[in-house]
């Protein structure tokens, strides 16, 4: 039954919604004691995981009681923050319903980087998850609520197509809207009534980890969790186009070795051996081949110490990606010590209240909740063959070719980690090009 279940979410081509998009039927192979389904919206603004958990959470729970029945976890555990009240009470009153008795909630508190699965695993079971480790080598799998709806779909012969993300910023009518993988950006700003702003840049994703895009004319992937215009000149946008090279520049001369931006890295609270203000001294001095320069790999890059803790405007997160970028290229590996991590006693206090994040981020006046905004359509999609974690999918299809909602369009290569990738709308295949195939209704 168990490679029932994860043939099924391979073929339908289901990746984490959460993060970089890891194929699901990757995580569904694991043997696991607990399924912790990651509800914390943990990026500012956010808001498809509270609405789906509120309207949709019958599906929900049927994907993970599916995922707890392929890794044989004993228990399921929805997690969320206790600040989306009609989220808290959709999905309590339905695990209360429940019959199994193997499911249970647990209330987050209101902090970024909550939703960071190794920060969430120790917050609901006490657990550390080794350096540079994943949550499997404490017997844990981690999902995302848009990953279970999807695995629900998956059982019943549905492939991933759509998506559901967050329109919000200076647009007219924000709101959480499902869309087909591969509609145009620009698209889906037109839906929500287009941008208030005659100039203006958008942020994929969040406003700590997202991008801002060169152009609005790409696609949506499996994904994008949300598209938040902002002016051009706005705190999240400018941090996020600075060149490279400047901000080396900065660091080797402003850093003052203040130690704030480990004082508030929530891996180095959770014990982790990474302390980014040593890292910033490595960057003054070129010498990457030191056992502190390799701190860097362990660095989720969520954010804290550049839009948060340093008091001179300068990127340590920048840094230490630039350093594990050089790392990671030349085979560089991260050897944990004998010693297991240790909690930091100042863990608690040193948490960083979204509220006072969205402050600093200059983000207040675009809190008002996202209501839900329906299903938008496109008469063309542009679906990328690369949309996960692993090799790209190859292309099944050519030019001219006739494909109905659903169709598998890019398959996995023998013996690769990959996704099926599957058509978003009915239609003709009109262009196959620098990896992405264009369907027109």
């Amino acid at each position: 039954m168990n490679n029932q279940i994860i043939e099924k979410i391979k073929q339908a081509g289901v990746v984490g919604a959460g993060g970089a998009g890891l194929p699901t039927h990757v995580k569904a192979a694991a043997t696991v004691e607990t399924v912790l389904v990651n509800g914390a919206s943990c990026e500012p603004l956010l808001m498809s995981d509270p609405y789906l958990m509120e309207a949709e959470i019958d599906i929900v729970i049927l994907g993970l009681h599916t995922l707890m029945e392929c890794t044989g976890a004993k228990k399921g555990i929805i997690c969320l923050k206790g600040k989306h009240h009609k989220a808290l009470a959709s999905v309590q009153k339905a695990v209360a319903h429940d019959t199994t008795g193997r499911l249970d909630v647990f209330v987050l508190e209101d902090f970024y980087p909550a939703g960071d699965e190794q920060v969430l695993v120790y917050e609901v079971l006490g657990k550390i998850v080794p350096e540079r480790g994943i949550p499997l080598q404490v017997g844990v799998v981690v999902s995302n609520v848009e990953s279970l709806f999807n695995i629900t779909n998956a059982m019943q012969g549905k492939p991933l197509t759509h998506r559901y993300l967050t329109v919000s910023g200076d647009i007219k009518n924000p709101m959480v809207i499902k869309v087909p993988v591969g509609m145009e950006v620009s698209e889906v700003l037109e839906y929500a009534g287009g941008p208030t702003l005659s100039d203006y840049r958008v942020v994929d994703g969040g406003p700590m980890m997202g991008r801002v895009l060169q152009d609005i004319h790409q696609p949506i992937t499996k994904t994008t969790s949300g598209l938040l215009v902002l002016p051009p000149d706005h705190t999240v946008v400018a941090g996020k186009v600075k060149d490279p090279d400047k901000i080396r520049r900065i660091t080797n001369t402003v850093c003052c070795q203040c130690t704030r931006c480990t004082d508030l890295c929530p891996r180095n609270l959770l014990g982790h051996s990474l302390h980014p203000h040593k890292l910033m001294r490595v960057m003054q001095s070129q010498e990457l081949d030191t056992e502190i320069a390799k701190e860097a790999l362990l660095c989720s890059e969520c954010g804290i110490c550049e839009k948060f803790a340093c008091p001179m405007m300068i990127s340590p997160r920048e840094i230490n990606a630039q350093i594990k970028k050089v790392l990671m290229a030349a085979g560089v590996t991260w050897q944990a010590g004998d010693n297991p991590p240790k909690i930091n006693n100042f863990r608690k206090n040193r948490a960083v209240p979204t509220s006072r994040l969205i402050q600093r981020l200059n983000l207040g006046k675009y809190e008002a909740h996202a209501e839900y905004g329906g299903e938008a359509t496109s008469s063309k999609v542009t679906i990328p063959l690369s949309q996960h974690i692993g090799t790209p999918a190859i292309c099944i299809v050519k030019a001219g070719d006739k494909v109905t909602l659903g169709d598998l369009i890019g398959e996995i290569k023998e013996g690769a980690m990959g996704a099926r990738i599957h058509a978003s709308i009915t239609g003709v295949v009109e262009s196959i090009t620098d990896g992405k195939v264009t369907i027109r209704a």
